[in-house]
């Protein structure tokens, strides 16, 4: 901890099995992904997939949280995951993990794309605060009664994009 109190957040890339594992359980332990019906074991797929970059929030030696982005198909620059763990919510590590995987997106895209379920509100302000408009709802995408909500983004149109 520094002086003040606050604890240092480090966010890296996901370092192997084993915190793939914390982090599947952390998932699958919390909303929205209690509601959405993603066990452990989906859980796990996930952050194993190598067709995903997962980054994990560390605070005090200890995953603090975790973000996944898929960088490859229609929606290029899609973060399709956010968590924090029950602990560590509120101390501004979800907008941290925001703020690294927009980074790391607009290297090579000029969109920004993650869905929010329609009962996740405070997820939903979180994304509004940080600038992000809805531009789509799927209704019952996942689960019949609740929609998902598309939101974008942007620095420009993908014809306009030059990478620096």
């Amino acid at each position: 901890m520094d002086p003040e109190g606050a604890v240092k957040i480090d966010v890296r890339r996901l370092r192997g099995s084993t915190e793939a594992e914390v982090c599947a359980r952390m998932m699958a332990d919390s909303e929205p992904w209690i509601t959405l019906r993603r066990d452990y074991e989906v859980c796990l797929e996930i952050m194993s997939d190598p067709m995903r970059e997962v980054y994990v929030a560390t605070a005090d030696g200890e995953i603090a949280g975790f973000v996944v982005l898929l960088m490859h198909g229609v929606f290029v620059g899609y973060v399709q995951s956010v968590g924090v763990g029950p602990q560590w919510r509120g101390r501004g590590i979800g907008s941290r993990l925001m703020a690294c995987a927009e980074r790391r997106i607009l290297r090579d895209a000029p969109n920004v794309f993650i869905t929010v379920s329609s009962f996740n509100a405070g997820a939903q302000r979180l994304y509004e605060r940080l600038g992000y408009e809805v531009v789509g709802e799927l209704e019952d995408f996942i689960i019949p009664g609740y929609s998902e909500l598309l939101l974008r983004k942007t620095v420009g149109a993908l014809t306009e994009f030059t990478r620096d």
